[in-house]
Parts: C-alpha cells; structure tokens; sequence
C-alpha cells in the first residue's frame, strides 16, 4: 500500500513539473527571430535591438522614455537621420537579388511618421510619443506583438477580429509592396 501511495505521488510530482514546464508563457508569439517565411530565420531588427536595452525582447517605460538617444546609437554615418540600411537588418546573403524585403513592422511604421523610408532628426525627437502610441493595452511597454504587428504571413487566432477582416490595418495597408503577391 505505502509502495502504491510513493509510486502515485512521484508519478503525480512528475506530472505537475511537466505541466508547469510546458506553460511557459510565451505571449503568444513566435520565438524571437524564429521561423519566418517560408521557414527562415529572419535576422533581428537593429531597430529592436537598439531600444530593448536589457535585452528582455521587452520595450519598457524606461527604454521608450530613452529612445531617441537610443535611435541614435543607429546613425552609422552621424547625419542625425537613420535610413533603411542603418534600422533595418541586412538581407541575408543567400537572398536572391531584387528580392522583396518582408513588409515594415508596426514599429518602423510608427517611428517614420511621414513614411518616406527615413526616420529623421523630427522623429527621432518623436520617437517616445510615437512608441507610445503602439502600447495597445496600456501597459507602459511594448511586447513583440505590439512592436512587430500584425504579420500577412501569419493567420490571426480563430475569432480575433482580424480574422473576421476587421484588422487593425486599412485595407491595402498590409506593409506589402503593390501589385500581385509574390509568386504570381
């Protein structure tokens, strides 16, 4: 009987660490730079990196509050603007020439108000405001989901109003150059 009761408790002890283990909260979202398109890995925005100063894959009030020093560790060439090829990652060398980059995330889109592909002095000066505007819940920071947005690679959870066609973006607006989608 006493050997049934130790075998039960360990078998159950056993179980709940498994259980615990396996809820690790992850916010729903891919791990960071995980699988993109087509199963790659996309490389991390320098962007990202940049403002996630203790590196928790989290923008918090702190680092929104220092953002526009932090845009600034960016400007390789010290013109007091960042372009494409100073925020945005390097396209993998295997990429194929003329290859289309994956659509902006919501963060570029914020921070280059004006969206001509530059962020300059004006809004990187903004930048504090501009991040602020994507924290969707309130919270005082920005997780993956509110810095990256909504992915057209990725269909939305079943009932999500995006799901519904209800997006948080305009119809059209879906960081995706016009004309057909690739492949066709």
């Amino acid at each position: 009987m006493k050997t049934t009761m130790k075998a039960t408790l360990v078998l159950l002890a056993l179980g709940a660490s498994a259980l615990v283990a396996g809820a690790q909260d992850n916010n729903g979202s891919p791990p960071p730079n995980g699988p993109g398109p087509r199963g790659r890995h996309l490389p991390p925005l320098p962007l990202v990196m940049a403002l996630d100063a203790n590196h928790d894959r989290v923008i918090d009030s702190n680092e929104i509050a220092n953002a526009s020093a932090a845009l600034l560790t960016l400007d390789k060439n010290g013109d007091g603007q960042l372009t494409t090829n100073e925020y945005l990652p390097t396209p993998p060398a295997d990429a194929p020439a003329g290859a289309p980059r994956p659509p902006l995330p919501a963060i570029v889109k914020a921070l280059d108000a004006n969206g001509d592909g530059v962020i300059d002095a004006t809004e990187i000066a903004n930048a504090p405001a501009a991040l602020k505007s994507l924290d969707k819940n309130g919270d005082g920071q920005l997780t993956r989901d509110e810095f990256i947005g909504p992915r057209p690679h990725m269909r939305p959870p079943p009932g999500h109003a995006a799901d519904a066609g209800q997006g948080d973006m305009p119809p059209g607006d879906d960081g995706a150059p016009p004309g057909p989608p690739p492949g066709e």
